[in-house]
């Protein structure tokens, strides 16, 4: 990973970094000196077609939500590209989760149902807005200094997939997580066998029905407050000191991807060329975006460094007219052309698997073919299968003129059994929702 001077747009970057689904999470100090989080995208996943345009529509609806009172999301200062990097930054530590809690020994039984009543009543109230989180696992739960449990990432996964997680997923994931902490206190203790049934009501009656369940054990936050201290510096009380005032540096062109309340609806940069901010109260974004802003510009100084930087100006300058010159280019042939381009339409689908009876330890592979009329753009789809609770997702491009694509699902059954195997394909996007399914025997 390449920090760009171990701090992008007025964050420091420390050195306790881990890896995600998402790309490299990173625990940072924020301009104003508070904890909080920094996520590098991976940039084969945010360099995919419409990814970066889903990520920000996923975080700009997270802040509407905080804004409107939503308590239960680490929320989310701003999204920002760095060149070809592009940056979350959080207004909130987001360690350590409670993965890290796990790893280091068990929780108590009301720690535990803490941690379950809080995020249960994040998921309900999330599903009232009308959107899911998507990714509920310990990994996305983190736990802070007063021993509050906090969602993060919420609807990224679904963002870099191209998808909407439908309710059941988040109340799967919810139920996951109660019968992870159920089975740390071993077999045969009331505890567990407690926590199993809120996991079994969750996917029957719904997580306010499992929620109720545990709410009366539910007293456990100054012990996940303690455990939280223990595992992380990041979670101490204390904020850290405002950062000191560092030797110059040129972080190049940071760039917001959100908008900022208040301002015009055009890019905003952090360095020069910054625009007056209007006079009146300020959100937490808007505060550490501004915080950002400032300390980059005191750092620049009269005599060479702003010849310098005057030369680097008048070059970016002529760089951009000339990139300008050429988006408006293509543009204007794309303005001329989009009339006779169809947007992109699923005519059928059929799914085919083998008709002979597979034998042991078999790589079966199943073929789905998609039909298309023929115009360009982008396919989400996923492999459901009988046997398992495994999805298999993914996006096919398509082509102009081309109007047939198969889609593999290789599919590998073991042990002595005797069953039928049904594979089906979901058509997720361009709608309506399409399936088609398939079946065979496996024998052994």
């Amino acid at each position: 990973m390449n920090n760009p001077g171990h701090g992008i747009a007025g964050f420091r970057l420390t050195e306790h970094t881990w890896m995600t689904e998402l790309g490299n999470w990173i625990d940072a100090i924020s301009p104003d000196g508070r904890r909080a989080g920094a996520l590098l995208f991976d940039p084969k996943i945010i360099g995919l077609p419409g990814v970066r345009d889903r990520v920000v529509h996923a975080v700009m609806t997270d802040q509407r939500l905080v804004l409107g009172g939503l308590t239960g999301l680490i929320p989310v200062a701003d999204v920002v590209a760095a060149g070809d990097q592009v940056w979350l930054l959080t207004a909130q530590a987001v360690s350590p989760t409670l993965s890290d809690l796990l790893a280091a020994g068990p929780i108590g039984p009301a720690g535990a149902a803490s941690v379950l009543v809080e995020t249960a009543q994040t998921l309900i109230e999330l599903h009232a807005a009308g959107v899911t989180h998507g990714s509920v696992h310990p990994g996305t739960v983190v736990i802070t200094a007063e021993g509050a449990a906090l969602l993060s990432e919420r609807g990224l996964s679904d963002a870099i997939r191209g998808r909407v997680a439908p309710r059941e997923r988040d109340a799967a994931g919810w139920a996951s997580l109660a019968r992870g902490l159920a089975a740390s206190f071993g077999p045969g203790r009331p505890e567990a066998e407690l926590f199993e049934r809120a996991a079994a009501t969750a996917g029957t009656l719904g997580l306010a029905a499992a929620r109720d369940m545990l709410a009366g054990q539910a007293t456990g936050r100054e012990e996940l407050a303690q455990a939280a201290r223990g595992r992380s510096a990041f979670a101490h009380e204390r904020a850290y000191a405002p950062p000191p005032v560092l030797p110059p540096r040129d972080e190049g062109d940071i760039v917001t991807l959100l908008h900022v309340p208040g301002r015009s609806s055009g890019p905003v940069q952090f360095g020069p060329g910054i625009g007056t901010q209007e006079q009146r109260p300020e959100t937490t974004a808007e505060r550490i975006w501004r915080a950002g802003r400032d300390q980059a510009a005191t750092e620049h100084r009269p005599g060479v460094r702003l010849a310098k930087a005057s030369r680097a100006r008048r070059r970016r300058t002529i760089t951009s007219a000339a990139l300008f010159a050429v988006i408006m280019a293509g543009a204007l042939l794309a303005w001329f052309s989009v009339g006779n381009t169809p947007e992109l339409a699923v005519e059928s689908i059929d799914v085919v698997a083998p008709k002979k009876t597979q034998g042991c330890n078999k790589a079966v592979l199943i073929t789905g073919t998609v039909v298309t009329n023929g115009a360009p753009g982008e396919i989400t789809y996923e492999w459901h299968k009988n046997l398992d609770k495994e999805v298999v997702a993914g996006t096919l491009r398509t082509k102009a003129d081309q109007t047939t694509y198969e889609v593999p699902l290789r599919w590998t059954l073991q042990g002595r059994s005797n069953v039928k195997a049904t594979a089906t394909l979901r058509i997720l996007t361009p709608g309506p929702v399409r399936s088609d399914k398939a079946s065979f025997t496996y024998k052994c």
